[in-house]
């Protein structure tokens, strides 16, 4: 073969693409319920997916292998721990050398009624908080100087997982609430602070229709429906949509509350 016939050869053969060129989203919370389906969102619009979790190593072992397209991995990320959070950023780091979204999904709740104050005991209001509002900035300061490489455009991107309860104060119980109100306080003061590389918005659904919330009371869960203006609970998967839209498309947004509640405010 001649240099010539060389040369356009090396121009028509076809090529993996590399993975440096695929955005690198992290999940923390991925192997739960609304964590593995924008896990799946994630895989199918093409980005490499490190599937975050804390006791479910198995269960995200087997998501990562799953989804869709290659580089995949499951890594312990447990959010109350610092120390362990710094090894999470090491490993993707040598794994990717940079992330472009994370998605923080971990939390925990319990079910308390409001009034019932002596059952909201001290260790699951550290258990509650730790997780849901420490965790999520334990996370993203560890994670900082990778999604500072990013070259994503608009931006690398910061999702919090909150809920419409840190709004409207009604949830599975009052320090529930209050953990999502301090999330979306969160996501404003770190979007001022981490501007203009990395941009950060909370997505904030209402009632989801998973495994806890159709554990609940069946006349409870009707009370929910009846409050909502579109008279049925949020799907998972249009909470993995609106995360699509906070990294891929809504480039000029940081700083927002982005509700997924069926316009439950209005009741």
């Amino acid at each position: 073969m001649n240099a010539s016939r060389k040369k356009v050869f090396s121009k028509t053969v076809s090529r993996e693409p590399d993975r440096r060129e695929r955005s690198i989203a992290v999940v923390t919370g991925g192997a739960g319920g609304i964590g593995a389906i924008i896990c799946q969102a994630l895989a199918r619009e093409g980005m490499i997916v490190v599937v975050g979790y804390n006791r479910s190593a198995k269960k995200a072992q087997e998501l990562a292998a799953s989804l869709p397209g290659d580089g995949h991995v499951a890594l312990s990320a447990p959010v109350t721990d610092s120390a362990a959070l710094v090894k999470f950023a090491a490993e993707i780091s040598a794994r990717y050398g940079a992330c472009d979204a994370l998605v923080n999904c971990a939390g925990v709740t319990r079910f308390v009624p409001h009034g019932d104050l002596d059952a909201l005991d001290d260790a699951l209001i550290d258990n509650i908080l730790s997780t849901n509002v420490r965790g999520p900035f334990a996370a993203v300061r560890a994670l900082r100087p990778l999604l500072d490489k990013s070259k994503h455009p608009g931006g690398a991107v910061i999702v919090n997982i909150s809920s419409i309860a840190g709004l409207t104060a009604m949830g599975s119980n009052v320090m529930y609430c209050a953990s999502k109100a301090a999330v979306d306080n969160l996501t404003k003061s770190l979007a001022r602070a981490l501007a203009p590389k990395i941009r950060v918005v909370s997505i904030a659904p209402g009632v989801v229709d998973n495994d806890f919330i159709r554990s609940m009371d069946s006349r409870w869960l009707e009370e929910q429906i009846g409050r909502t203006p579109l008279k049925r609970l949020a799907a998972p998967g249009e909470v993995a949509s609106a995360v699509i839209a906070a990294i891929k498309h809504l480039t000029f947004t940081t700083g927002a509350i982005i509700a997924v509640d069926g316009g439950r405010p209005l009741s």
